[in-house]
């Protein structure tokens, strides 16, 4: 079966058609679901030839992990039951005892907690730096030092890093340059046309855009990936093929969400950054964002995340979120859902309170993931919950 990528480089297109054989298996126009566990096995194959869910090489996987490689640019990619299981297991990979690592300030509290918790079990070192402040990553490198990572745009303050630099500056130290994608998405940016070496995201998020499962994936240079699959294959963290169908259909109308997803975040942040209830408002569109010249040159588009601080403290944080009506109180970003929440209760509540305070994840941050809603419609939300807040 031919495996038509395209000559398009265009997201539209690619989200649709590429990875798809055409035709498909038995002349199917969408790829089935193959929900075998096992398969027979042909003459000569070894272990690593067989089809099997959890070496991740059944044809729903595979099909996945073409479209993915496609999405971003890559050689390959490999499926994971999480992002969690995504960034875990290319750590577990690419890091061995007595390895130091550089991590930028400010990650994804999940991420935080591994780091902080699991790295000097596991017999790793390693270095909070600013992403923003070079000379930190100087000051921070040592002999033993193997990797360096980072996220495109951090969670949840919205912090954009100097992403050329950083794939720069890993290469010239023989650093593995690991970016966790997941905020921009790619149909916002592709770290592998700046240099990085693997690119991470939790599927759960835009890739999927609907809220309805968990997947995680790794993708990049195809040796590196083939290292973090074995490494997936032997933890077993492998992605259902059910979700994998699922996954690589929300792929399709990937390029339309975000593109409204970025549209309603800036309209909604500008909105907001002119309320005066609202004390202060961060979104990488808005010139009064310290990284807005930086996501400007780096961006096809500023995302759906946006976040703010009231001036009547937690409390009035708390009422805006009991007003609204349109947007959820929920966990989870990157779906076609308005979605609030507090981070410092949240996502970041395993952070110790100090932490969370020097990094400014103070209790009135409210973190707003823009869903496809009208923005009109959005903006009424919240401005009437402000008039109650």
């Amino acid at each position: 079966m031919a495996n038509l990528i395209g000559e398009s480089s265009h997201i539209e297109t690619l989200t649709v058609h590429a990875g798809e054989p055409r035709p498909g298996p038995e002349g199917s126009f969408v790829f089935p679901i193959f929900q075998s566990t096992i398969y027979s096995i042909e003459p000569g194959a070894g272990y690593h030839g067989l089809q099997y869910v959890r070496l991740n090489s059944t044809p729903t996987q595979r099909y996945l992990h073409d479209k993915l490689a496609a999405l971003e640019g890559g050689e390959a990619a490999v499926a994971t039951a999480s992002g969690m299981a995504a960034i875990t297991s290319t750590l577990l990979t690419l890091l061995q005892n007595g390895d130091h690592f550089l991590a930028t300030d400010g990650l994804y509290g999940g991420t935080h907690d591994f780091v902080t918790q699991d790295a000097e079990r596991l017999g790793w070192t390693y270095s909070f730096v600013d992403a923003s402040r070079p000379e930190t990553w100087r000051a921070a490198l040592r002999p033993d030092t193997k990797v360096f990572f980072t996220e495109t745009i951090s969670n949840p303050l919205l912090g954009i890093p100097r992403l050329h630099e950083i794939a720069e500056f890993g290469h010239e130290h023989g650093m593995l340059t690991i970016i966790d994608n997941t905020f921009a998405s790619p149909v916002n940016f592709n770290p592998l046309t700046v240099g990085f070496d693997l690119v991470i995201h939790s599927a759960t998020k835009y890739l999927n855009g609907h809220d309805d499962l968990v997947a995680g994936c790794i993708i990049g240079r195809r040796d590196l990936v083939e290292r973090v699959r074995k490494t997936v294959n032997h933890y077993g963290g492998c992605l259902d093929p059910h979700a994998a169908f699922l996954v690589a259909r929300g792929l399709k109308t990937l390029a339309l969400r975000v593109r409204a997803q970025n549209a309603n975040a800036m309209a909604l942040a500008t909105f907001l950054s002119e309320h005066p209830k609202v004390q202060n408002v961060r979104y990488p569109g808005l010139s009064s964002h310290p990284d807005h010249e930086v996501a400007r040159a780096l961006f096809k588009g500023f995302g759906g995340m946006l976040n703010l601080r009231l001036r009547g403290g937690p409390a009035a944080a708390e009422r805006l979120m009991d007003a609204l009506s349109i947007a959820y109180v929920a966990p989870g970003l990157g779906g076609v859902e308005t979605l609030v929440l507090q981070p410092s209760t949240t996502s970041h509540a395993g952070l110790q309170p100090e932490e969370r305070l020097r990094l400014g994840i103070t209790d009135e941050l409210v973190r707003v993931s823009c869903g496809i809603e009208r923005a009109d419609d959005l903006i009424e939300d919240f401005r009437r919950a402000l008039e109650e807040a």
